[in-house]
């Protein structure tokens, strides 16, 4: 199945955006009448019949609906860019076919980059969403210092999970949190974590696990965070 991505859909007409027009009509070469399938992102499937298909701005119809559940767990990582913006455009990719609900990009003292386009992510995780065919699309978050993170009330209830390099770990992930939970797991820069930010972690209810017995990229343990958590509710 071909799906499509299009906001705010209000049944039973609407028209394409121009980027999605353009793949419907030139890519996939779809005429007037035949059947495709477009999500709002938000947890709804929309099966449609094309009225009119233009290259700019394709009309569709909406023949039959389906609410999709939601799951019951939620998956919220907190992680710091790396330097290299591919890499975590890369693990942004991945995480999202795997399947993950919110991503906050962190500032830590041993942050490398402060900065990253959130355009681009936000494109990447709508072609992964399209590509795997989810039919929720995550919330990015605009990048937040720790301390933001550390102190707000916001994650009340959540399983709370801080890895970082430490040959010593006992808890690896997948023993220490429970099947249909709400996460919040932080991953450190390259740099890691730096002792203080570990000790306010632990101070604010944050549990040291570890992610196995290889030292992992940044990029590599979010992936990794994100896999064994939706094993753990498989």
């Amino acid at each position: 199945m071909q799906l499509f991505f299009q906001e705010n859909i209000t049944p039973p007409l609407f028209t394409l955006e121009p980027e999605e027009s353009k793949h419907l009509c030139r890519v996939l070469r779809k005429r007037q009448g035949d059947h495709v399938h477009v999500t709002d992102g938000a947890g709804r499937l929309f099966e449609c019949v094309i009225l009119e298909a233009d290259p700019k701005k394709s009309s569709l119809k909406v023949i039959q609906t389906t609410e999709i559940e939601v799951e019951p767990f939620h998956i919220h990582l907190a992680i710091a860019p790396t330097k290299s913006p591919d890499r975590m455009e890369w693990m942004v990719e991945k995480i999202t076919e795997i399947g993950f609900h919110e991503l906050t990009l962190l500032e830590t003292m041993n942050s490398e980059r402060s900065y990253l386009k959130t355009d681009r992510l936000e494109k990447k995780i709508i072609s992964a969403c399209k590509q795997s065919l989810k039919y929720r699309i995550p919330t990015l978050h605009p990048i937040s210092k720790l301390d933001q993170i550390l102190d707000s009330s916001e994650f009340e209830g959540f399983q709370k999970f801080i890895a970082y390099v430490d040959e010593k770990h006992e808890h690896h992930i997948f023993d220490t949190a429970k099947a249909n939970g709400k996460y919040l797991i932080l991953i450190g820069p390259e740099g890691d974590f730096d002792p203080m930010e570990i000790e306010k972690a632990f101070a604010a209810g944050f549990k040291p696990v570890s992610l196995g017995r290889a030292r992992l990229r940044t990029e590599t343990a979010g992936l990794a965070a994100v896999q064994m958590l939706q094993t753990l509710n498989r």
